[in-house]
């Protein structure tokens, strides 16, 4: 009887370490991920937030890029390139378990993802050059069919679930658009008209405050490089409120020279107090209330970045809503 009990007891603790292997852990401390080519070709790294500690996550010969924290910080959605196009790859907190997102390959891009609050569902961007598919398409996690939303570009979903930000480029710039989770639609534009380029948004934890890329001079009509140069070089990194009061630049355009680089990717921290953006090649981080500008990364070429803090990462309860909206009468890869 004796033995059987232990044994039993040896059974047990076996398979109790066996499933707390499946289940990833978040990271316990404030961390952000980031793509940097100091190894030779793109790859995921993981950093603090005052730039101390940045460890490889990816460690692949592949590009991979684009990472995303999961709102719970178990998980990690990113974009790479190695099975031959850039696709979908989910992988745990500390860069194991690496995995694709859809079985069937594609032969678009699919990009720039970012995950509902719910973590059961996905949007991301295709990247066609036939122009045939291109647009944004709503996944869900274990399914193989993707639903196609709008012609729009570079989304990021609201910390509440109920509505992405995505840029337009139609007509003569580009504005921050939102859609509406629950009823489909296409809503009012952010309403600051005085930049006519907008982009590359980032919602606070909150939901009341975006980050972005802005640009208030026309795009030169002419196809001329150093006149479009020249116009990527004004713009820069805005904050604003969610309803378009408040808006303020957060950092100096990029110079009008050609070797100055421009700036993109803003991303703001969970608590709304700072803002990471790429000014190539390194990430740096402003604070939004005194303008101190800190440099994150110094080896290599890095941009990008995504903001975890376990203190915001508590997972949202699902909507019936979110579940259950159909976003378009025909799914398509």
């Amino acid at each position: 009887m004796r033995l059987v009990l232990i044994f039993s007891f040896i059974l047990l603790m076996l398979m109790y370490i066996g499933v707390c292997q499946v289940f990833a852990e978040a990271p316990k401390t404030p961390k952000i991920l980031f793509t940097s080519t100091r190894d030779g070709n793109l790859e995921v790294y993981m950093m603090n937030p005052d730039g101390s500690e940045q460890v490889n996550l990816t460690q692949h010969p592949a590009l991979d890029l684009e990472a995303a924290w999961s709102p719970t910080g178990e998980q990690i959605l990113f974009v790479s390139d190695r099975e031959g196009i850039r696709d979908l790859y989910l992988m745990d907190a500390d860069g194991a378990n690496v995995r694709r997102v859809f079985k069937k390959k594609t032969d678009v891009w699919r990009t720039a993802p970012t995950w509902s609050p719910d973590s059961k569902q996905f949007v991301y961007q295709v990247k066609d050059w036939n122009f045939v598919k291109g647009g944004l398409y709503l996944g869900t996690f274990g399914e193989e069919d993707a639903e196609f939303i709008a012609k729009y570009n570079t989304p990021d979903w609201s910390p509440d679930g109920s509505e992405i930000v995505c840029s337009d480029h139609h007509g003569p710039g580009a504005r921050l658009t939102f859609i509406n989770i629950h009823t489909r639609e296409v809503e009012q534009p952010l309403p600051v008209e005085e930049l006519l380029f907008q982009f590359e948004s980032s919602w606070s934890a909150a939901g009341d405050r975006l980050a972005f890329v802005g640009n208030r001079d026309p795009l030169p009509v002419i196809l001329d490089r150093d006149l479009h140069r020249e116009w990527k070089n004004k713009q820069t990194v805005y904050i604003v409120n969610r309803d378009g009061t408040g808006l303020r630049q957060l950092v100096n355009k990029a110079g009008h020279a050609p070797w100055v680089p421009d700036l993109w990717a803003p991303e703001l921290s969970p608590d709304g107090s700072e803002v990471l953006y790429t000014q190539s090649p390194q990430i740096f981080k402003v604070d939004v209330n005194s303008g101190l500008r800190t440099l994150m990364t110094n080896f290599g070429r890095n941009s990008g970045g995504d903001w975890f803090d376990p203190t915001y990462g508590l997972p949202v309860s699902p909507q019936p809503e979110l579940l259950t909206t159909t976003w378009g009468e025909q799914k398509k890869e």
